[in-house]
């Protein structure tokens, strides 16, 4: 809980014991009607000042009409009743803010969201770069680095401004721009993109343009705009006090004036179609909706936590209820974002042997792909004589296995040893091998499906998301085979973060005006369009930060199968709630038809009012077992 919220529970705590001090000091003295308004206004501005507040504020910006002005309306018009009927209504008035402040509280816990700076991914930004002027090298900060200007970019470094390298070769790791955990190498003449950091080689780099029309910086500019741009519901409660309000208004002006006028003695007749009126007003309060509606959504979304899904608001229930159309990530979304050995193909040797050479070469590498060759040879630690270990940035590594000399790395490397190697009809990364310039075979690595997501894409497909498609920053070959083996709607691939925001305009373009579009995915390139999406929703077990605090929705335990579910309970809170506006309308509407034939008392019609929210809370507390 929030220090924010904290304080505005503190406040109804405190307004209710003042309220029951107050309560039973007026009925032990007895106290007369100006010193009982005086001590009841204490709890009632106590619980109420904000509510009086914003409902003038709101009308000085011309909207009139709204629930904090119908509430400060029907409150006020309580203490105006009791002195005009001389009976005491003013405890009917503090009772009534003091629901309407607890409604409001269950309403901003349950769609308070946490909000983070993006640090993380403003950490991706380099303070500092190495500019080469005349072969001389100083540091500079990236806004004053010019296009066309050279940059030197050490390992471990991150590049700050997108260019074409122009002198040596490297690694570079992409995860911050793709998702893709997999480095990738660069030579003179590849580009190289601001939010990449160099692994292993010294790179010299021309610059493209300045930092900020730089990659990173349009990542950061679409993250930080896009949540004005989201498709937010409205709360209920302020969709339906634009009807609801000035219709009570109008109707107890109506009531106050109108018989009067008619009577023939409007004087004589006025102040007894007044009392109705503010008795009408009071009626109108609408304090079932108010609590049951929070409550409803609060137990949705209580029930979703439950399940491992967290949602940041009521309002992405209402649009989870109505997903029709769900982008997902590829790596660590749909896939298990680690890389291992799925295939051995040798050449005149065993696959154990294969395998056992390529892990001892890539013993002292830290590259992903050395750590799957490691993991899928357990008898790693042996006596194995390891010498000579050399790594050749953009081609592979080379060592001396118990005197033979064996080279793991890509067809490039194998050119240049003169190996013939061999392709392969598998989807991955291919790594090959070569013993004493020979051609031994060739291993591959790839990412694997998680074991789950084709009964949570079916799950998906049952709860009503007619269109599942791909997006993922990895090659188009791969991307093919991975939506071919889960059935997707379509796929797009080689897509930077940018481009994934494009697709979703282009569906979000395209949809029906009640249907919603969501996003799946975990990485910091994830963010923007986590942001943009009507529902983002992120994979919290394994996901960045920066994706968790963009999204909507987090799904803590990172199985897809728990989005379907989120969905069910979604629907199924709507429903609740509608119950509720139903009823309570309904309810509210007959006795305030009594109330305007002077059917009814105040204390009627608080009962009546407070055994509605009754019934109605019970009902939403139904949302609360939906698991």
């Amino acid at each position: 809980m929030s220090d924010k919220h904290k304080k505005s529970l503190y406040r109804i705590l405190l307004a209710t014991l003042v309220f029951i001090v107050v309560f039973i000091i007026v009925k032990v003295s007895r106290a007369n009607l100006v010193l009982q308004a005086l001590l009841y206004a204490i709890p009632f501005l106590m619980a109420g000042y904000d509510v009086l507040k914003k409902a003038v504020l709101k009308i000085s910006q011309g909207k009139v009409f709204s629930e904090h002005f119908l509430m400060s309306l029907a409150t006020l018009g309580a203490f105006a009743l009791s002195f005009m009927t001389g009976e005491s209504e003013f405890a009917e008035a503090v009772f009534v803010m003091i629901f309407y402040q607890v409604g409001e509280f269950f309403e901003h816990i349950a769609e308070g969201s946490s909000e983070k700076s993006i640090s993380e991914l403003l950490n991706l930004r380099p303070d500092l770069v190495h500019l080469e002027v005349d072969g001389n090298i100083s540091d500079v900060e990236p806004k004053d680095v010019q296009e066309g200007q050279v940059i030197v970019i050490r390992p471990g470094e991150k590049v700050a401004i997108d260019g074409i390298l122009i002198s040596g070769e490297s690694s570079v790791d992409t995860a911050a721009l793709t998702g893709e955990s997999l480095p990738q190498s660069v030579q003179v003449g590849d580009q190289v993109l601001s939010g990449m950091i160099n692994m292993t080689g010294v790179i010299r780099v021309k610059v493209l343009h300045t930092v900020e029309n730089s990659t990173l910086s349009k990542i950061l500019d679409l993250l930080e705009n896009s949540s004005a741009n989201k498709s937010k519901s409205e709360r209920f409660m302020s969709k339906f006090a634009a009807i609801y309000t000035p219709t009570v208004v109008i109707a107890a002006l109506v009531l106050a004036f109108l018989p009067p006028l008619l009577s023939g003695n409007f004087l004589a007749n006025f102040p007894e179609w007044l009392s109705r009126a503010l008795t009408f007003l009071v009626i109108s309060c609408p304090c079932a909706l108010v609590i049951s509606i929070p409550l409803s959504f609060f137990g949705g979304l209580g029930a979703s936590s439950k399940a491992g899904v967290l949602i940041k608001g009521s309002n992405y229930l209402e649009s989870l209820a109505n997903l029709e159309t769900l982008l997902l990530d590829k790596t660590g979304t749909l896939t298990e974002g680690v890389f291992e050995v799925t295939a051995l193909h040798p050449n005149d040797i065993k696959k154990e042997h294969l395998l056992h050479l390529a892990s001892h070469v890539e013993r002292f590498s830290s590259h992903p792909i050395a750590q799957s060759l490691r993991e899928a040879y357990e008898k790693e630690a042996d006596d194995c004589s390891i010498t000579d270990v050399v790594e050749k940035s953009g081609y592979g590594i080379t060592a001396k296995v118990n005197g033979h000399d064996v080279a793991v790395g890509n067809t490039k490397f194998m050119d240049s040893l003169g190996a013939d190697w061999k392709t392969c009809h598998k989807v991955g990364t291919i790594v090959h091998v070569a013993i004493d310039g020979e051609y031994a075979g060739h291993i591959v690595i790839s990412d694997c499906i998680k074991s789950d997501t084709k009964e949570a894409l079916e799950q998906l497909r049952k709860a009503g998301v007619k269109n599942l498609v791909m997006l993922t920053g990895d090659r188009n070959e791969v991307a093919e085979k991975v939506a071919g083996e889960l059935s997707m709607t379509d796929y797009k691939a080689e897509l930077l973060p940018a481009d994934k925001v494009t697709e979703l305009e282009n569906y979000l373009a395209q949809k029906h005006s009640r249907s919603t579009v969501g996003f799946v995915g975990d990485g910091i390139n994830d963010a923007p369009v986590l942001a943009r999406a009507d529902v983002g929703i992120a994979m919290g077990g394994l996901g960045s930060d920066v994706a968790i605090e963009a999204a909507d929705v987090v799904v803590m335990n990172d199985r897809l199968s728990k989005i379907a579910q989120a969905i069910k309970i979604a629907r199924k809170t709507i429903t609740i709630a509608r119950e509720n506006i139903v009823f309570s309308i309904g309810i509210k509407v007959l006795v305030l038809i009594l109330a305007s034939l002077g059917l009814a008392n105040m204390w009627l019609a608080i009962f009546a009012d407070v055994g509605v929210t009754v019934l109605a809370t019970l009902n939403a507390m139904r949302t609360m077992k939906l698991t």
